[in-house]
């Protein structure tokens, strides 16, 4: 499921590192979360949806691979994101 514009532009708000950072780490972690947190109503309502089931592997994969960068070079910043997004890591 696409993020709307504004949802958007709320996470780049809170994440991003100055005016004109959109792909940084932390906010690509940041609109991944949203993303898969959006598909959690589309699979109580379609449980036999087995290709969007998939995407949302690979973006959770994706997550993990940006997150365990994020650790690996700024160990500060990687605490910070796992703490405002609530993720259990």
């Amino acid at each position: 499921m696409a993020l709307s514009t504004e949802k958007k532009s709320g996470v780049l708000e809170k994440f991003r590192r100055d005016p004109k950072d959109t792909g940084s780490p932390e906010v690509q972690i940041a609109l991944l979360s949203e993303r898969i947190s959006g598909l959690g109503e589309h699979f109580s309502a379609h449980k036999g949806d087995h290709a969007s089931r998939r995407g949302l592997v690979k973006m959770v994969n994706q997550r993990r691979k940006l997150l365990d960068y994020l650790k690996s070079t700024k160990p500060q910043k990687y605490q910070e994101v796992v703490e405002r997004l609530g993720l259990r890591r």
